[in-house]
């Protein structure tokens, strides 16, 4: 008897929020819902805007220590832990997809998960139960982390989750906390029409062709996580759906499944 395949897997981008997420009233029930409507994944491949290396690099198959990359928050932020199993099949798929396609791939074994991965996790699959490997963006440039996308969404079909974490718009110098400030509304406004539109021009330029681009994101690793979604999505853009809006101290936190 053959084997069941695996459902095809949707691809995801999400706002990631900070360790203080979860205590949010809202946003981690947001996140449990989430997750509860998607297939049981096989595996969790993670883009995080809090990871850049070039060559892409993947982090550690191998259960270790989360890494606390925040400073002056109270302690015990510090003793959330995530122990999800390591990927070592997936690292290796990851690598025969990348490296086939000219895309030099390391490995960084003691890199444990940053709280671009773990904190939405600890929310969406709290059993840390489902394998999860993180690798870098080597690039911010949006076209290459589509390529990179498109050449790892045979993954989806493997039954592995491809998550995309950032945060919709983020620029902390330039918050006054003072409610949600014009930029960040403008941005989420106009992101959201170029995504129901399948305006992926747009979305690449989205630095010039976008209102308040630069400052919504001054620095662009929070955004770029979603291109490696976009290329995930290939051909599956038109079942977009948002599956969380709104804001959170200011920022947006508008997060997207594909398939």
């Amino acid at each position: 008897m053959s084997a069941i395949a695996p459902e095809r897997m949707p691809a995801l981008y999400l706002s990631h929020g900070a360790p203080p997420l979860a205590d949010d009233p809202l946003w981690p029930g947001q996140l449990a819902a989430w997750s509860a409507g998607l297939p049981r994944p096989k595996a969790i491949l993670m883009v995080s805007a809090h990871w850049e290396d070039a060559p892409l690099a993947l982090g550690a198959t191998e259960t270790v220590p989360l890494v606390y990359d925040f400073w002056g928050f109270p302690e015990h932020y510090y003793q959330v832990r995530y122990d999800a199993p390591g990927a070592p099949l997936l690292a290796e798929s990851v690598r025969k997809l990348l490296r086939g396609a000219g895309h030099p791939v390391q490995d960084v074994p003691d890199r444990g998960l940053d709280h671009g991965a773990y904190v939405p996790l600890v929310e969406m699959f709290p059993d840390a139960g489902i394998p999860v490997l993180q690798i870098s963006m080597p690039t911010l440039d949006p076209r290459k982390l589509m390529d990179i996308g498109r050449r790892l969404a045979p993954l989806r079909d493997e039954g592995v989750l491809i998550v995309g974490s950032g945060f919709f718009t983020h620029n902390l110098a330039a918050l006054r906390h003072e409610g949600t400030p014009g930029w960040s509304t403008e941005f989420d406004a106009w992101g959201r029409e170029a995504l129901e539109a399948q305006d992926i021009d747009a979305l690449l330029d989205f630095e010039h062709k976008s209102p308040s681009g630069r400052l919504a994101h001054p620095r662009t690793e929070h955004f770029a996580p979603l291109f490696v979604t976009l290329g995930a999505a290939q051909d599956g853009l038109e079942s977009r759906r948002d599956v969380i809006d709104g804001f959170w101290m200011g920022l947006a936190k508008r997060s997207v499944q594909f398939g």
